[in-house]
């Protein structure tokens, strides 16, 4: 069976859609605007909380855009894109792997909620701002991880873990709240950008998208 992803254009799915085509699977994928439980209200029949990713794989249903790349790489042995547990570095994987999303998305997602979603007679623009420099305060590890020129996150290769990492940089300068990367930083946001995989599915779904 094929795997199947509900996806919006440069939203958290594209975590899930980036590490699918970099692992070569054979996949379908829907993609509606964002966000999709108000702009297409059917979508809550498929899966209740009304968010994306959505990911059907077989028996399997899944919600969550670090977990999903996750599970690729141990229920179909992609090891060559993640670290087995007896690599010295396999702590620092999965710490980036939650980092990407826990601490680093998270204020992002407060962000858009409050200046693309939210009425501005609400007058929540200074609790948006402050989601801002929330998320600017969170890139100190990764500006510091960074600053000494390694090309890749962890192990000397590239791991799901840059995925989930360089998506999160990728939505920063996509929702114009980037002006405060490092130049290491951005540099290694681009080189990640600049593969293949990331090339062809950063497009799907863009016509009409709420993220530039």
């Amino acid at each position: 069976m094929t795997i199947k992803l509900w996806h919006c254009h440069n939203a958290r799915s594209l975590r899930a859609l980036w590490a699918l085509e970099e692992m070569g699977f054979d996949y379908e994928v829907e993609t509606m605007p964002f966000p999709p439980r108000f702009m297409q209200p059917e979508f809550l029949e498929v899966n209740e909380l009304g968010t994306i990713p959505y990911m059907i794989d077989g028996e399997t249903h899944m919600t969550e855009s670090s977990g999903i790349p996750l599970y690729l790489v141990e229920r179909y042995g992609k090891h060559e894109f993640g670290l087995k547990p007896d690599h010295p570095e396999y702590g620092d994987y999965l710490n980036w792997l939650f980092h990407s999303d826990a601490t680093l998305t998270f204020p992002q997602t407060v962000y858009i909620r409050y200046t693309l979603q939210e009425p501005p007679e609400r007058g929540l623009q200074e609790a948006a701002t402050d989601y801002m420099k929330w998320f600017h305060a969170r890139l100190r590890r990764l500006n510091r991880h960074l600053e000494d020129g390694r090309e890749y996150l962890v192990g000397d290769r590239f791991t799901i873990a840059d995925i989930t990492i360089a998506y999160a940089l990728h939505l920063g300068e996509s929702l114009r709240i980037d002006e405060r990367y490092k130049p290491h930083v951005r540099d290694y946001l681009n080189r990640m950008r600049a593969r293949p995989a990331f090339q062809k599915v950063v497009k799907i779904g863009e016509e009409g998208s709420i993220f530039k």
